[in-house]
């Protein structure tokens, strides 16, 4: 494998990891870009010193079986939920991992492979991965959304990527859009109380508990309410769960229009859950946009579900090594 370059990601999970050997330049077959993958169990309460032991023994032994020395890496890419600060390298104590308070990760690594380690924040790294290896190919000026646990955004402006002052840049979730509605994000009635996974359940139970006062008929149950189980019932002609798809794609209409109006991006990426649901969610979010958008931004805008699919994490970490070579 003697002169050619190599790519490496660490993808850093409050239940598993995962190092990713990928090649040292861009392809545009990106099912052929990854060559190799260790994944872990983050095992949480062991501590960060573990993790982070762990991640440097499946970087030792992904690289000798590749026969790959350290100097061949372009980069090393670490994704993580935030906050953290990237400029930095540090993670500064993420819900889903509470004892990494000011880890410095790049740092460490850099200490180690004498390579150039970069650090970002999930939603930013998905944006990278999407731009560099799925559905955002070839704009300069993308939305990322994670629409998923929660609703994020990682923006690509200018061909590169965006965020903020102090890495809080696409906190979507967070905006209003209604005095009241399901809470997310500490709002009730934000973005990511109608468009998220939790969201969703709770904007069911809501609706289901006025359906059933109105005596209506529906296959749903409090006790069983999720994401998937109303696109499930919504899928087989359950009126109420289809309703309660079409409010969320009434509300991420509105959602998208703002950042249409805002941002004018070529395109807009949604991930997770738009994904799979979202022969239920189009027709009402299109009607929507084309109410609220302005129309010459709109008609700029391509909107498309996430291509990476499942593989998202291992692109999301491997497209951060290519940041210094921007």
């Amino acid at each position: 494998m003697g002169g050619q370059t190599y790519s490496l990601g660490l993808d850093v999970g409050g239940t598993k990891c995962a190092v990713v050997l990928g090649r040292g330049e861009i392809s545009a077959d990106a099912g052929r870009f990854i060559l190799d993958r260790i994944e872990f169990p983050t095992d949480q309460p062991r501590g960060w010193r573990a993790v982070m032991d762990e991640f440097f023994r499946c970087v030792d032994v992904i690289l000798q079986r590749n026969g790959i020395k350290a100097e061949q890496l372009v980069g090393i890419g670490v994704s993580c939920g935030g906050p953290l600060n990237s400029r930095t390298g540090l993670v500064k104590c993420p819900p889903n991992l509470p004892d990494w308070d000011d880890v410095p990760v790049t740092a460490m690594l850099e200490e180690r492979y004498g390579v150039s380690a970069y650090l970002q924040n999930d939603a930013n790294a998905c944006a990278v991965a999407e731009w560099r290896f799925g559905a955002g190919r070839g704009y300069d000026n993308l939305i990322f959304l994670t629409f998923g646990t929660g609703m994020g955004a990682g923006l690509i402006l200018g061909g590169r990527l965006y965020t903020g002052a102090n890495d809080m840049a696409g906190e979507v979730g967070h905006i209003r859009l209604k005095d009241d509605g399901p809470l997310g994000y500490g709002k009730n009635g934000s973005f990511e109380g109608f468009c998220s996974g939790g969201g969703i359940a709770k904007l069911a139970a809501i609706m289901l508990r006025e359906h059933q006062k109105s005596g209506g008929e529906t296959s749903l149950f409090e006790n069983n309410l999720s994401a998937k189980t109303v696109a499930e019932a919504a899928n087989l002609g359950d009126l109420l769960a289809m309703e309660i798809y079409r409010e969320c794609a009434r509300h991420l209409g509105l959602g998208l229009s703002i950042l249409i109006d805002v941002i004018n991006p070529q395109a807009i990426i949604i991930g997770s859950i738009f994904g799979r649901a979202h022969n239920l969610l189009e027709e009402e979010m299109f009607k929507t946009l084309k109410k609220e958008a302005i129309p010459l931004s709109l008609g700029a805008c391509e909107i498309s579900p996430a291509q990476l699919g499942d593989s998202i994490g291992d692109y999301a970490a491997l497209g951060l090594a290519f940041n210094g070579k921007e």
